[in-house]
């Protein structure tokens, strides 16, 4: 039960929903860039929420399945075809032993998520099957895929033909494509910047740079001033934070993060519009938009409710052959 990569795309990985509990250690969480758009694909097929995906990064990977198996894109299009024909994002496809699955160039956003059902069966690395490239650890061999490359996969869950054709409806995926505005909370550092400074943060547009990856998404712009200097002792790091160095340029931390930092922290970027964050590409815009800590937890739980609905409508649902090529 494998799949077997024919060409690897530009960065394609294994995650799962990251590695967590060893930050006091110096292990980086990493896991999905876009959280959400991976468990919906999980949810789809019937797979465990942490089970692991493809994530794909610009330009997809072409790979051949030696088993039967029910298939979901998510995310940003990559204009998929299965056998050479189109295959439509957020549908489960149903495919046969020998069958050709091909991701291309994303037409919209940075990312998107090829999930199988059953999920990858690549070791666990502290409880994680997560991709951490940077310390060579998890995923497939602690690197990016290569071609040649025969990934394990798990077995099948229950009833897992019964996914081939539904389609995630559209009011439940998450919109993340257009110019809306990265929100984020005070972060705890937000007192060292001058009041101008963080009026310049929230008030002006930046633009993401070639220097972001999934460890940080360096950003340019108006320099964002500080009371006195950028340095700090070192302190914790999370998904979000977002630093500004001696230059006044900020830096979105991201899944790959390290575990501490010592550049002040003016924001932290709320979970959901850090998944929106990641399909930026560089030269594109960002405007940052100051909420409450209580209007980012109602985001979660407004994604959570729409998740709920997803697994329903799922339950209910009896495969049709619309979803076969």
């Amino acid at each position: 039960m494998t799949l077997s990569i024919v060409k690897p795309g530009f960065f394609t990985t294994v995650q799962d929903l990251g590695r967590h509990g060893f930050q006091s250690r110096g292990i980086s969480v990493s896991g999905p860039m876009d959280r959400f758009s991976l468990r919906i694909g999980n949810a789809m097929l019937g797979n465990r929420e942490n089970a692991a995906a493809l994530e794909i990064t610009v330009i997809g990977p072409e790979a051949v399945f030696e088993d039967d198996r029910c298939v979901v894109l998510t995310g940003s299009d990559s204009g998929m075809e299965i056998n050479g024909l189109t295959a439509n994002a957020w549908t489960v496809y149903r495919l046969r032993a020998g069958d050709r699955v091909k991701a291309g160039t994303l037409s919209e956003g940075c990312r998107s998520y090829l999930c199988v059902s059953g999920g990858i069966d690549v070791p666990l690395v502290m409880g994680s099957r997560s991709t951490f490239t940077r310390a060579g650890i998890g995923g497939y061999k602690g690197r990016q895929l290569a071609s040649g490359d025969r990934v394990p996969l798990c077995g099948n869950p229950p009833l897992w033909r019964r996914s081939e054709g539904f389609v995630c409806p559209p009011e439940l995926r998450p919109a993340f494509g257009g110019e809306v505005p990265i929100l984020a909370i005070d972060g705890p550092q937000a007192d060292a910047f001058a009041e101008r400074g963080i009026g310049t943060f929230y008030g002006e547009i930046y633009t993401v740079t070639n220097e972001s990856d999934r460890m940080g998404y360096r950003l340019d712009g108006p320099a964002i001033e500080l009371k006195g200097g950028a340095d700090i002792i070192s302190d914790g790091i999370v998904h979000g934070a977002v630093q500004v160095p001696g230059d006044g340029r900020p830096i979105v931390m991201m899944a790959d993060c390290q575990t501490t930092g010592g550049y002040a922290k003016i924001a932290t970027v709320c979970a959901w519009s850090a998944a929106a964050l990641a399909h930026r590409l560089p030269g594109d815009e960002v405007r940052f938009a100051r909420i409450s800590e209580g209007r980012a937890t109602e985001l979660l739980k407004e994604f959570e409710k729409n998740l709920t609905k997803l697994t329903e409508l799922r339950a209910t649902y009896r495969s049709r052959p619309g979803g076969r090529i």
